[in-house]
């Protein structure tokens, strides 16, 4: 007798349900816990840890955030702008940054600026400033076509109704087309700040003394310092989680208010 769609449906569940249970048991069983314990979950040896890296790691890394989305959203509205110009070099200027930064690894872009530049114009940046242009440079690449798309999701109709009434077209643009862009592109500038907020770990290339230190930073001198395994890996993790969850809330809240809007 054939089973029907619903009874299908069913041992298809109960199937799954089953080797979820089969694997999940064969993980407990082949996991040695105490060595897991000692490696991963050693909470009793990071005590050194604290407080420095709630008022140092988390605070530098929020204060390298902040700043490189500063740059960032600045430089990426102003690329927007040009690679909306009718002035064609506008166009290819911005097109190129924006390729090029898109396409280079963070990585390489820290290096630069934190020992190339000094090197080849013999200037000493500080650490912050290191930090804020090259997550500020990175980040407006990304931003840019985020800012983009959302300049041109605003209907023409605003714009030529805005110049219609006499407005100059640089007011009606600040006034009138870039607010609703904003409105537009929240949830992917949100997702931005997140992405801003793991690439701040990337200053662990440079030589930071210990007040510059961000979470990453700290995570890994636990490892060799303390002798606790993943352990402090594992806490600047959780702390990272602290600023990224609220965050990627956030960008669900813009996301599902604005498709209220579109409906």
């Amino acid at each position: 007798m054939a089973m029907t769609a619903r009874q299908r449906a069913r041992v298809s569940l109960y199937v799954q349900i089953g080797i979820f249970v089969v694997a999940v048991a064969a993980l407990v069983l082949a996991t040695d816990w105490k060595t897991v314990g000692n490696s991963v979950f050693n909470f009793g040896k990071i005590g050194p840890m604290f407080p420095d890296i709630f008022l140092v790691g988390l605070k530098n890394t929020l204060i390298y955030t902040f700043l490189g989305f500063v740059v960032g959203l600045s430089g990426g509205l102003l690329l927007a702008l040009m690679k909306l110009s009718s002035f064609p070099l506008y166009r290819w200027i911005a097109t190129g940054y924006i390729e090029f930064f898109r396409g280079v690894p963070a990585l390489l872009v820290f290096i630069a600026f934190g020992y190339g530049v000094p090197l080849a114009f013999g200037v000493q940046w500080n650490v912050t400033l290191i930090v804020m242009i090259s997550l500020g440079m990175v980040a407006s690449a990304y931003i840019a076509e985020t800012l983009r798309a959302g300049l041109q999701a605003v209907p023409k109709g605003q714009l030529e109704a805005a110049r219609s009434l006499g407005m100059p077209q640089w007011r009606a643009m600040v006034s009138i087309v870039i607010p609703q862009a904003f409105k537009i592109v929240l949830p992917p500038l949100t997702n931005e700040v997140i992405l801003l907020t793991k690439d701040s770990s990337l200053i662990y290339v440079l030589g930071l003394t210990a007040s510059q230190y961000d979470l990453t930073k700290f995570g890994r001198d636990g490892i060799s310092s303390l002798g606790a395994g993943l352990t402090p890996l594992l806490v600047a993790g959780a702390f990272y989680l602290v600023i990224t969850i609220p965050l990627s809330l956030l960008a669900r809240k813009f996301e599902s208010r604005s498709a209220r809007t579109k409906r």
